[in-house]
């Protein structure tokens, strides 16, 4: 029998779990002759640890900890020096195999045990078989959801699609350009937005959210909350007639606060469901409980409009769960040196892409925003118009609250090249203004990205690479402060427009939705998948899946593409009648005996795998 050495490090100080109890539970196994706490992130001498290997007569070293594989290099030279063989330097690594939940430790202690007996954990920790009915809920109605949706209910599987918004499409509905090919975003979405609308197996309910989930992997019960849209979507045909009549204008959240809408409104004109909807927190009749107003009701021809609807809770009952919650920005006031919400034409990337939207505010047009007075509310506010001055000079500030330790430390993927995006949108409709791209590192990943920034920088933005430290006003126009690493000095430009690539964090409620579907979170708040190489659109819950951002920070083809990934793995487990429990379900002993027997080469009982 070989002779095992447990070491175990961390690289997370964030993590949940009890290394002092996982060493006793190390030390207790079979065939384990060492176990020694290296610490948190240890610096490793070499010569040192082979002398130690040597000492102890080890023929295995099992490097467990959140992410062991930092720490490899150093073992495996170690080994080499003791005359020992460096394949035998195993990991067992817990936060690839998702011991990051209240389990953390029993999970950790099974992924261990795994290694010590020299079996890889995904072919042992494999849930027994659940029998899968054929219907399947997808959450979420951007282009993840759509995607998984469309391919889920073309294969003749029924859909039930939940948007919490009035319309779906999520934020690439927002989009005017799709990067690096400049494609027309809309262009690729609505007949996709049409497509679930008119698809006989996908049942779409917007303004509507999930409350409750019951039941087993396979056989869940889902209760989701329809709020009053308080006009029949069936009914209506968008004459226009309501809107006209009533008589309050609230912010646009769809158009970022950058213009108004009334209290009966359509998000955009290509939304879908192509039909009005009521704000109940804006509308006079719902806040007045129908003493005031009432005047759309009244006007409407097609008399499809009932301002005393209340919500009412639906039931479904579904096999699988597809999570495509996606993303919302950080809040960029929280990064205070840029003024954001201080300065009026300071705007966020959601901001510019509706400016730059041939349906936003300003059809299109480039401009600064503009004083505009609210006499119902008797004050001013700052709103983008179509008349409005174009600006002469252009700041675009990369990683605002990314790659930072006092906001989010990852990166998020896309701001490079929407940021890249901007400043070729910026050089297209206003060719005689300057734009400055501020960056810390290009990252510029994915297919024709680099050629796409090459030409950015040959179409004459001015590419500054250092942090910016602040912007500030000066005589009335914005002041961009920072360095420029490669002249090496300190740099300032006055522009009349700054524009922040603010990085991406889960959306509102995933935090509550993780509770009530029982899937894990990673240490960022997105929703973790069960392995991020291999199983990377699984959860530990059984027959729930993950689609786009809502993991983690991705661009649209990497969303779309897990989309259909995800929809695959959906059918493949409702054409074989069969899926599979939780992961949580199978407890540490039962593991234990698997791997043991797995390492003698005795077989298993017959297991369904994904």
């Amino acid at each position: 029998m070989a002779r095992v050495g447990v070491f175990i490090g961390q690289f997370d100080s964030h993590s949940t779990i009890a290394f002092d109890s996982l060493a006793s539970y190390a030390a207790n196994l079979r065939a384990v002759e060492k176990v020694r706490l290296l610490g948190l992130r240890p610096k490793v001498d070499v010569k040192t640890l082979a002398e130690e290997i040597r000492r102890e007569r080890l023929d295995r070293i099992v490097l467990a900890g959140d992410s062991p594989g930092h720490f490899k290099p150093a073992f495996t030279r170690a080994m080499q020096l003791a005359g020992g063989d460096p394949a035998e330097v195993r990991l067992a690594s817990f936060r690839e195999h998702g011991a990051s939940s209240s389990e953390a430790t029993d999970r950790a202690k099974a992924i261990l045990a795994c290694a010590v007996h020299g079996v890889p954990y995904p072919l042992v920790a494999v849930p027994k078989p659940t029998v899968v009915n054929p219907a399947t809920l997808v959450i979420g109605g951007g282009v993840a959801g759509i995607q998984t949706a469309l391919e889920i209910a073309d294969a003749g599987k029924k859909v039930i699609l939940v948007e919490r918004s009035g319309t779906i499409g999520g934020h690439m509905a927002m989009f005017d350009k799709t990067f690096p090919t400049l494609d027309c975003a809309a262009c690729i979405l609505t007949p996709k937005m049409v497509a679930v609308a008119e698809h006989d197996m996908i049942e779409l309910l917007t303004n509507s959210e999930v409350v409750g989930v019951t039941g087993n992997p396979g056989a869940y019960r889902v209760e989701i909350r329809r709020h009053a849209r308080r006009v029949d979507e069936a009914a209506c045909v968008a004459c226009n007639v309501c809107t006209d009549i009533c008589p309050i204008s609230v912010l646009s959240e769809f158009d970022q606060g950058l213009t108004h809408r009334k209290a009966i409104y359509i998000p955009f004109p290509q939304a879908v469901p192509n039909a009005y909807l009521v704000d109940p927190e804006a509308c006079l009749w719902v806040q007045s409980e129908g003493k005031r107003c009432g005047a759309c009701a009244k006007k409407c021809p097609k008399e499809c409009i009932d301002l005393a609807e209340e919500d009412r809770t639906v039931t479904f009952d579904v096999g699988t769960i597809v999570l495509a919650t996606g993303y919302d920005l950080l809040d960029a006031r929280k990064v205070e040196r840029y003024g954001y919400g201080k300065y009026p034409n300071v705007l966020t990337a959601l901001e510019f892409e509706r400016i730059t939207n041939a349906s936003g505010p300003t059809g299109g047009k480039i401009v600064v925003k503009s004083k505009v007075a609210n006499r119902r509310l008797k004050t001013d506010e700052w709103l983008a118009t179509s008349d409005g001055a174009a600006p002469r000079s252009v700041a675009i500030i990369h990683c605002v609250g990314s790659r930072d330790a006092n906001y989010n430390p990852y990166c998020s993927r896309v701001c490079c090249m929407y940021s890249l995006k901007f400043a070729h949108l910026v050089r297209e409709k206003l060719p005689d203004a300057t734009c400055y791209e501020f960056y810390i590192d290009m990252r510029a990943f994915g297919k024709g990205y680099e050629e796409f920034m090459e030409r950015i920088k040959a179409e004459g933005a001015h590419v500054v690479r250092g942090r910016t430290a602040e912007v500030s006003e000066v005589d009335g126009r914005l002041v961009v402060k920072g360095e420029d690493i490669v002249q090496d000095r300190l740099v300032q430009y006055p522009v009349d427009l700054v524009i922040l690539a603010v990085g991406l964090v889960p959306s509102a409620g995933t935090a509550e939705l993780a509770t009530l579907l029982g899937v894990p979170r990673d240490q960022d708040g997105w929703f973790s998948e069960l392995n991020y190489n291999s199983e990377p659109t699984y959860t530990e819950r059984g027959g729930v899946f993950v689609a786009g951002v809502c993991q983690g920070p991705k661009d649209i083809p990497d969303t779309v593409a897990q989309a259909s990934a995800v929809a695959a793995g959906v059918l493949r487990s409702i054409s074989s009648g069969r899926g599979v429990s939780d992961l949580s379900s199978l407890a540490l002993s039962e593991i234990e005996a698997r791997a043991m027997q797995m390492a003698a080469g005795k077989p298993q009982e017959a297991t369904h795998g994904r």
